[in-house]
């Protein structure tokens, strides 16, 4: 585990959101950020996921304003405020993701984990992303990871295991793989967009929540019960 530095590894949440964004492009493949007066917009290119606007400084007049000005199906909003404040400023059409959080943890070289017994880990590096897999004994899919270094910033993403297999220190194993190998490329604070299934794991590896992390997209039909976005929360993505 990363010794537990007290010093607050960003200046600000706005300058945590740049950083966060700055590796989660690069691990998606996601087009270069566009600065705006409010936050970033990045282009992904997905049917499901066609752009984001991030708001780094985020007020009910800029959530309305935007939520409004880019009304589109597969168009996403990510807010670091609390869902209860957030809900009442955006309509049934808006959906969540689910709970979210932004977190941190200072970087550092790690002893190396073996995997479980039968258990065989591979990683490789491509695009400025190093990846992890880890293969069952039957060679499935077991579990993986991903690490976008941006500087002295690293951003972990698709962090996952196979339902199968958890309850093995899989997820524990991939975060460390990934942690040392963006810490040998020169990164010294990690970054994440934490879900509910994850948060747990991250922190009993030595991440803290650095702010609370609302993700919504837009839905051109809306649930028929009508439900607000807090009622919408759901944990199944990997990933922000």
């Amino acid at each position: 585990m990363p010794p537990h530095d007290s010093t607050p590894p960003f200046d600000s949440t706005a300058e945590a959101v740049r950083a966060w964004v700055a590796g989660w492009v690069v691990s998606r493949g996601a087009a270069d950020p566009v600065p705006q007066p409010w936050g970033l917009t990045v282009d992904v290119g997905l049917p499901h996921h066609a752009t984001r606007h991030v708001m780094t400084d985020a007020d009910e007049a800029t959530v309305r304003k935007l939520a409004k000005a880019y009304a589109a199906p597969a168009v996403a909003l990510k807010m670091f405020l609390e869902p209860e404040t957030v809900a009442p400023w955006l309509g049934v059409e808006w959906v969540s993701d689910g709970p979210g959080w932004l977190m941190t943890a200072p970087l550092d070289a790690l002893p190396r984990t073996d995997a479980p017994e039968g258990y065989t880990v591979k990683s490789w590096q491509r695009g400025g992303v190093t990846r992890v897999l880890v293969l069952a004994p039957d060679g499935g899919f077991a579990a993986r990871g991903q690490v976008a270094p941006t500087g002295r910033t690293a951003v972990v993403d698709q962090v996952e295991t196979d339902p199968a297999h958890r309850r093995k220190g899989l997820g524990a194993l991939v975060m460390r793989t990934l942690q040392g190998a963006a810490y040998e490329q020169g990164a010294t604070v990690g970054v994440l967009g934490a879900t509910t299934e994850g948060r747990g794991l991250y922190e009993s590896l030595g991440w803290r929540v650095y702010a609370p992390l609302v993700g919504v997209t837009y839905s051109a039909e809306p649930s028929q019960d009508g439900l607000p976005m807090t009622a919408n929360f759901s944990p199944a993505h990997h990933g922000r």
